[in-house]
This record gives structure tokens, C-alpha cells and sequence, in this order.
């Protein structure tokens, strides 16, 4: 069944609930990378509940409900995220009660051979006081649903990367059994687990998430410029250009210009940049 333009832009929800727990949050943070050194005392805070249980900021990203779009039609399995954005207006806490109103802000037609892209808002707010916590945004490429008759526009363009050579860069292995921890994290899309659906979706084998190596980029900051201090960062936007494989070692480049850091992430040993454009704001 071929997507629908109008009740796309028509699909909204508001005041959905949602919960996440400590749990939660040490699992995301093992998903992304942290603890794989268990004696790493700036790592083991964010993955060891009795140490003041810190949080990732990238989390915010499976905090909203992933139900939107549960029917709108597309092919599931072949879904990637083409762009993410966040803004935080205070650190995530350890747990929360949540209340998301999200809504379809845009979609494009890329035609049959370049897909759906649907641009979807979110804006979260803490249950207890109707407080906001963030906002995010997620563009997401629908692979296998191009071609149903939309408009064939663009978003708004990327923020631009500095000339001049990285001020700082980060190293990070992923480990081969990666995708299938990330997957935990609130996305169970076959396509990071099941070998013959990602060879049919024209991949070698199972990819990383997107959004687990959005996380990669986040600890990659943390480590690097942040001393892992999580309340430093308030926003986080990428574009995501070319699939991570778990095992693959991701290089963060960094350029520093006062409370904005642009970032790449590139898998070196394939010559491929697979996070372009990124844009971390510490808070002042």
C-alpha cells in the first residue's frame, strides 16, 4: 500500500505517555559504548546506579513514543534515519514520567528509487509539573516507499563544518555484538539483527542503528571536551550519511568554537564519513 500525503501530514498525537527507569538508562548507556572498560571510573557513573546514576543526553532520542507512525503504511524493515536534532532544556533525570506530543511536520517523495522522507517533531514535557524536558526531531528515510505522489522538496540545509583541520578527535570501537544489544533500547527493526533481511535490504550484514552511533558521537564529546559532564550539553543535531557496521572503530572529529562543537563521524578503515554535519551546543 503506497503512502499517503495527506493523512501523513494529518498524523499527530498528544499527551501520550510514557516511562522510562534507571534500567533503561544504564541500558542505553551499554548500548552506545560506556562500561566497556568496567574499571573506567568517569564511564562507570553513567552504567552503576550507586555511583549517582548520570544520563546520556542522546538518550532524549528513544524517549518518545515510537508509535506514530506504526501504521502509516511503509515498509518497516527498511527504515534508516536520514537526520536527527534534540534540544534539551534541562539534564534528562535518571527516571521520569513522561507526556510527548508529536506530530508530522513534513514528507517529501524522493521518487521510487530514493524513498519517503518524513520529518517528525516531538516535544516532551516531565507528567509530574507539565514541565518541558526537550524537544526532538527525527527525519527518517523510508528505503522501499518512494514514488506515492508526494511533494518533492528538502528540508533545511545542514550546519556547515569549519575549513580548517579538527582541533580534537576520538577513537571508539564498536563491538561486533553491538546492534544487538542498541536493539534493547527500544528498537527491535530486524534489519540490525536478521543477516538475510539486511543482505535483501542490499547490506553486507546487519547494520548498527543509526541512533546508537548518534550515542557514539555523544560519549565521543563527553570524553573528549565535557570531562562526562552530561548537564554541559543542550542540543545535538546530525545527519546520518552512511551506515556503521558493529566492529567497525568510529572517529569523532571535533572543532571546538567557543559553546558550539561541529563534529563528523567517519569508520576510517572503509574511508566512509557516517556522520556528517554535527552540531553540539554546551550550555553557557
Amino acid at each position: 500500500m503506497p503512502l499517503n500525503y495527506d493523512a501523513l501530514m494529518g498524523t499527530r498525537s498528544a499527551n501520550k505517555p510514557s516511562s522510562y527507569d534507571d534500567g533503561d538508562t544504564m541500558l542505553y548507556a551499554l548500548g552506545v559504548g560506556f562500561g566497556s572498560d568496567p574499571l573506567d571510573e568517569n564511564e562507570l557513573p553513567y552504567v552503576f546506579e550507586e555511583r549517582s546514576l548520570k544520563t546520556v543526553p542522546t538518550m532524549a532520542s528513544i524517549l518518545t513514543p515510537g508509535d506514530l507512525l506504526a501504521d502509516c503504511g511503509w515498509d518497516y524493515s527498511r527504515i534508516l534515519f536520514g537526520e536527527q536534532k534534540l534540544e534539551l532544556f534541562r539534564p534528562l533525570p535518571a527516571a521520569g514520567k513522561l507526556l510527548t506530543d508529536s506530530r508530522v511536520v513534513a514528507v517529501f517523495d524522493k521518487g521510487p528509487d530514493g524513498g519517503a522522507v518524513i520529518c517528525v517533531a516531538s516535544e516532551v514535557r516531565m507528567a509530574k509539573d507539565d514541565s518541558a524536558l526537550f524537544v526532538v526531531n527525527s527525519t527518517i528515510i523510508a528505503r522501499g516507499d518512494g514514488g506515492f505522489g508526494g511533494p518533492s522538496g528538502r528540508g533545511p540545509a545542514p550546519h556547515t563544518l569549519p575549513k580548517r583541520e579538527p582541533d580534537l578527535r576520538c577513537d571508539l570501537e564498536t563491538r561486533p555484538d553491538q546492534a544487538l544489544l542498541y536493539r534493547l533500547c527500544r528498537d527491535r527493526n530486524p534489519l540490525h539483527a536478521d543477516p538475510a533481511l539486511a543482505r535483501q535490504a542490499g547490506f553486507e550484514r546487519p547494520i548498527l542503528h543509526g541512533l546508537c552511533t548518534y550515542g557514539i558521537a555523544c560519549r565521543s564529546i563527553l570524553k573528549t571536551i565535557c570531562n562526562y559532564d552530561y548537564t554541559l550539553i543542550s542540543g545535538f543535531n546530525v545527519r546520518f550519511t552512511a551506515p556503521v557496521f558493529p566492529g567497525d572503530t568510529v572517529t569523532t572529529e571535533m572543532w571546538q568554537d567557543r559553546n558550539i562543537v561541529s563534529f563528523r563521524c567517519l569508520v576510517k578503515a572503509r574511508d566512509v564519513v557516517v556522520i556528517n554535519n554535527g552540531k553540539c551546543t554546551l550550555s553557557a
